[in-house]
């Protein structure tokens, strides 16, 4: 227990007691004060010749003996021990005061000059010494009248603790909890995690049960919602700006330290704990029929109750008659939440993102880029400007094979249908022979198809459809064979009309077909 402060008044109506003829003993009970308190402040008036049963003194005569017995009592400095090592530093503590704070004023004094005084003592030395200083540091300005619609105030506060009937975990219950600040009108929806997800989610389900949007949300500076706290410019975490966007609201986060900016909202935190939560943990079976109960009591008990600042009238009325019409409308399309991350483009072009790779074009190889990751697609951003879009997948790669350079993924562009199309582009005996080649185990022969239309590349367009065609006639349409006809410059040497001579000596023997390499070979 505190010890008692006694004042002036105090110690003479122990003496006028005293000097009125009671014992000791009595007056202690009748008065609250410890026998040896009351003989400590009688001492004086003994050794003074006073005596119980003397002649009556006024009270103002007692209060005079009494100042001059006890001059701290008088005197506050009188009474501080500690107050002449403060005075050592009086024009540093003056000049000061107003400027910082108290607490800062002790440590500049501690650590600089090796004060040992406590903080609560050179609280009070402040006061009594610079009360107009102190005093005007003191004074709040009241906040002007916040009209209808224009403020909601939020905060996170622990309801306590549940035991989830699925997995047999105690876990830990925050509530969220969000007021109108003009009717006063609450929303609580008790969550598990306060991570981005539940942040914007609560979010969103509070605008729906209040039926619109304020116009300002004053939240605490939790990173879910604002990343970098600052006065002027705080920075926003990117998926809750998103939702200030898509509901036309500003975000106007607290100040660090001062739950005032708030105050409707905190004093909400444990009027939910004691009338919602407290004693009724084992009467929900889930998450959800805790959140869904959490509503009903929002409507028929915590806006239903009578409102001291509302002069007794109750949230819900205030709302329904003044502030349900000045709230923002809500958009028309559903809020789509999504998650924001920063990327980092590897070598192979790729990013992760949650558990899948997704392909960048490969200019923006090792920049760092932000990803926004939706319910249906995953949009990549450089400086704000869209580089790439990917449809969402949860596991596995994503890749786009024209974010390669052509000249690294040319190959891999090259498909049976592409070569298909390019050689019917080349020629017929052309088209025939990739025919050929994609008529059995087409993805095994895939790489002579595509030899062989690269073959244009090199010799042109005609002389490869010559070349197909004489190897088509000697019935060995093969990439090796047409590139050997070509190599040879002998794809015209059986033009002439149902020649039979044989071809040049000097080409290799199997580019005269099968007849002929045997007969060669026999003739040998």
């Amino acid at each position: 227990m505190a010890r008692r402060a006694f004042t002036v008044i105090d110690v003479v109506e122990i003496l006028v007691h005293w000097h009125a003829g009671r014992p000791i003993g009595e007056l202690s009970s009748s008065l609250g004060v410890d026998p040896k308190t009351v003989r400590k402040y009688t001492a004086p008036a003994v050794a003074a010749g006073l005596s119980p049963g003397g002649p009556r003194l006024g009270e103002r005569e007692w209060a005079a003996l009494v100042a001059g017995w006890f001059p701290e009592l008088v005197d506050r400095a009188a009474r501080a021990s500690t107050w002449p090592e403060f005075d050592a530093h009086r024009d540093r503590i003056k000049e000061w005061v107003g400027k910082v704070t108290v607490s800062t004023i002790h440590q500049r004094l501690r650590d600089g000059e090796g004060v040992k005084g406590s903080e609560s003592s050179l609280r009070r030395y402040v006061w009594a010494n610079f009360p107009d200083q102190a005093a005007q540091d003191m004074v709040r300005v009241l906040r002007g009248a916040t009209a209808p619609g224009d403020e909601a105030q939020v905060d996170y506060g622990l309801l306590g603790r549940w035991v989830d009937p699925v997995s047999g975990r105690s876990r830990k219950v925050w509530g969220f909890i969000i007021v109108l600040v003009y009717s006063r009108l609450m929303f609580l929806r008790p969550v598990l995690t306060m991570d981005l997800g539940s942040w914007v989610e609560a979010h969103v389900a509070a605008v729906e049960f209040f039926g619109g949007c304020p116009a300002r949300i004053v939240p605490d500076n939790l990173k879910t919602g604002v990343v970098k706290p600052d006065l002027y410019d705080p920075k926003i975490n990117r998926a809750f700006g998103e939702f200030a966007v898509h509901y036309g609201c500003l975000i106007d986060p607290a100040r660090v330290a001062k739950p005032r900016d708030k105050a409707r909202v905190e004093r909400m935190v444990p009027y939910a704990r004691d009338s919602f939560f407290a004693g009724r943990a084992e009467e929900f079976a889930s998450l959800t029929a805790m959140q869904t109960d959490a509503e009903r009591w929002c409507r028929e008990v915590a806006n239903q109750r009578p409102s001291r600042p509302l002069e007794r009238v109750a949230p819900q009325v205030v709302f329904d008659v003044e502030e349900a019409a000045a709230l923002l409308a809500l958009p028309a399309s559903p809020f789509e939440l999504a998650s924001w991350s920063t990327p980092k483009v590897g070598p192979d072009i790729h990013v992760k993102v949650g558990k899948a790779l997704y392909s960048i074009p490969w200019p923006h190889l090792g920049k760092v880029l932000d990803a926004r990751q939706g319910a249906r697609i995953v949009e990549f951003y450089l400086d704000s400007q869209l580089v790439k879009t990917h449809r969402r997948i949860e596991t596995g790669r994503q890749t786009d094979h024209s974010d390669y350079p052509p000249e690294k993924v040319a190959f891999m562009m090259r498909t049976p249908a592409w070569c298909r199309r390019r050689a019917a582009d080349l020629g017929d005996a052309v088209a025939e022979v990739v025919a050929t080649l994609m008529e059995v185990n087409a993805l095994y022969r895939l790489r002579q198809a595509q030899g062989v239309v690269g073959l244009a590349d090199t010799y042109g367009p005609d002389r490869l459809n010559a070349a197909c065609g004489r190897a088509i006639r000697v019935g060995d349409p093969t990439y090796k064979t047409v590139k050997g006809i070509l190599a040879a410059g002998t794809e015209h040497d059986d033009d002439g009309a149902g020649s039979t001579a044989p071809a040049a000596v000097s080409a290799p023997a199997h580019l005269h077909g099968q007849a002929r390499l045997f007969a060669l070979d026999g003739g040998a």
